[in-house]
Formats: structure tokens, C-alpha cells, sequence
């Protein structure tokens, strides 16, 4: 199934696409067919990523940035520290640094 991912022609995709998804049916195991299924639906978007290869990891990656921050400023009453906060996690050359304490 990894490979899948790795295909970059749509065609060559919803073909392997198929073939796994009725493979999976076929194997009997409860959780691969229930997985198979819920993945059969959405062979659209696996497909479109063969050609577009556009990933949500960083924006994802900033939204937790964001909720994190959220956590952290829980408690204040000022609103123009949340949205600072989130102004100075935004800036790159913060973003780039690891928050552990050293």
C-alpha cells in the first residue's frame, strides 16, 4: 500500500488503488475490509495525489502550534497577548527552534 503513494500517474494510481482496495476485501480479515471500505469512498483524493502532489502538514503543523498556545494562554483576560503570541510563533526563525528547555 506504501507504494501507492508513490505512483504519479492518475491511471497507473486508480488501478493499484483498485486492485488493493478488492485484495484487502478478499483477504477476510474484519479490520483490512472495514479499512478498505472507508478508503474505497475517498479513492478521488488518493487518486488527485498522484497528480498534485500537495501535502497539509504544515499548515496542520501551525495549527497545533496555535492550539498550543491557546493552552498556554488559558486564564488571561488580554486577547492581544493570544494574538501576539501567535504573531511571534509565526515569525521563521522561531518556528525553527525546538521549545525544549535546555
Amino acid at each position: 500500500m506504501a507504494r501507492l503513494f508513490d505512483i504519479r500517474d492518475a491511471e497507473k494510481a486508480w488501478k493499484g488503488w483498485t486492485a488493493w482496495f478488492d485484495g484487502a476485501k478478499a483477504s477476510g480479515i474484519p479490520a483490512l475490509v472495514r479499512f478498505a471500505e472507508l478508503k474505497e469512498k475517498r479513492i478521488g483524493g488518493l487518486i488527485a495525489h498522484a497528480s498534485h502532489l500537495i501535502s497539509t502538514g504544515k499548515p496542520e503543523g501551525f495549527s497545533n502550534r496555535i492550539k498550543a498556545a491557546k493552552r498556554i494562554a488559558y486564564g488571561y483576560r488580554d486577547e492581544e497577548y493570544f494574538f501576539s503570541l501567535i504573531k511571534f510563533i509565526s515569525i521563521p526563525s522561531i518556528r525553527s527552534q525546538s521549545l525544549k528547555k535546555t
